[in-house]
């Protein structure tokens, strides 16, 4: 292709779950960093392998919401640690050159826009970004549902020169006048000129369906001359609704490699440089965006090296 597309990883839970770590709400992905690592390692393998060029740390769950209170005062800053240390070594002992991406989630509940409060969220922000500043490239803030949720992760990271990518999730389908929406109800253009304010390198929507990032995506583009990225979730659309730890979602049976890279394709007609998944979207997902996207800068190990 004509220009650079950079993959990403997929979805940690479901791998782990699919591969036998342990695996449950709430502690969701974390669990096996806390009981079982070697199965977050292996799964950072499975995703290099497949192609990913930017890995995220397994850090998504190390907040009180998925792990408790206690736990997080407890042994936060060494669970951060060990998702550092095992993208670190996953990327070192690539072939190709692979970026580790400090993950940076909504601190006080996925999907919760209402639970944001800035002093309570920094100080857990403020453990993950210290545990991880060692072991990443760039720091990825994602899954953020309000403008608010990525001030505060700016104004933490203040000097810090690595680049910074901010990642909003929408709201599950397009408003009255066909338009995405962040699920505070804010716009995708105010979102982008907040980044931009804020000293965004890229821009990216995650954790949504496939349907409603292409609506983002355009919008964001005629506001912005960022890099533009999608990793969409593969939830049922009748399990959206259920928030971050209520259950374990279903997975919808039409996002399958194929049909994923089709809406892919379609992303980066319309301007994204950077494509993955979120939720559901596993190593063979990958491979096809790697193989189809990537170009010929990049050539994926073999298929029988991904662990399935």
């Amino acid at each position: 292709m004509a220009k650079h597309i950079q993959i990403l990883d997929g979805g940690m839970g479901r791998e782990l779950s699919r591969n036998g770590a342990p695996f449950r709400q709430p502690e969701w992905s974390a669990l096996a960093l806390i009981e079982a690592p070697e199965y977050v390692r292996q799964a950072h393998d499975a995703f290099i392998a497949a192609g990913a060029q930017v890995i995220s740390t397994n850090s998504y769950a190390v907040v009180p919401f998925h792990i408790g209170e206690a736990r997080f005062e407890n042994d936060g800053t060494a669970l951060a640690q060990r998702a550092g240390t095992l993208a670190r070594a996953a990327a070192d002992a690539s072939p190709y050159a692979v970026r580790v991406a400090g993950s940076l989630p909504p601190p006080l509940g996925s999907y919760r826009p209402d639970l944001f409060e800035p002093v309570q969220a920094g100080k857990v922000l403020r453990v993950l970004i210290d545990a991880l500043s060692e072991h990443v490239d760039l720091w990825l803030a994602e899954t953020q549902s309000s403008i608010a949720e990525v001030r505060l992760v700016a104004e933490l990271l203040k000097d810090d020169p690595r680049p910074r990518w901010f990642s909003f999730t929408l709201d599950d389908a397009l408003d009255a006048q066909g338009k995405a929406r962040l699920r505070s109800g804010e716009s995708i253009t105010d979102a982008v000129l907040a980044a931009v304010e804020l000293g965004a390198a890229s821009v990216l929507f995650n954790c949504s369906p496939p349907e409603v990032m292409s609506a983002a995506l355009l919008e964001a583009g005629a506001h912005s001359s960022l890099p533009l990225g999608i990793y969409a979730n593969a939830f049922e659309p009748s399990d959206h609704k259920r928030g971050a730890n209520v259950g374990i979602s279903a997975l919808r049976r039409d996002t399958q490699p194929d049909n994923y890279l089709r809406w892919a394709r379609e992303w980066v007609d319309q301007g994204a440089s950077i494509v993955g998944g979120c939720c559901g979207i596993g190593p063979e997902h990958i491979r096809a965006l790697s193989t189809a996207l990537a170009g010929s800068d990049f050539v994926p190990v073999a298929q029988d090296a991904l662990h399935v």
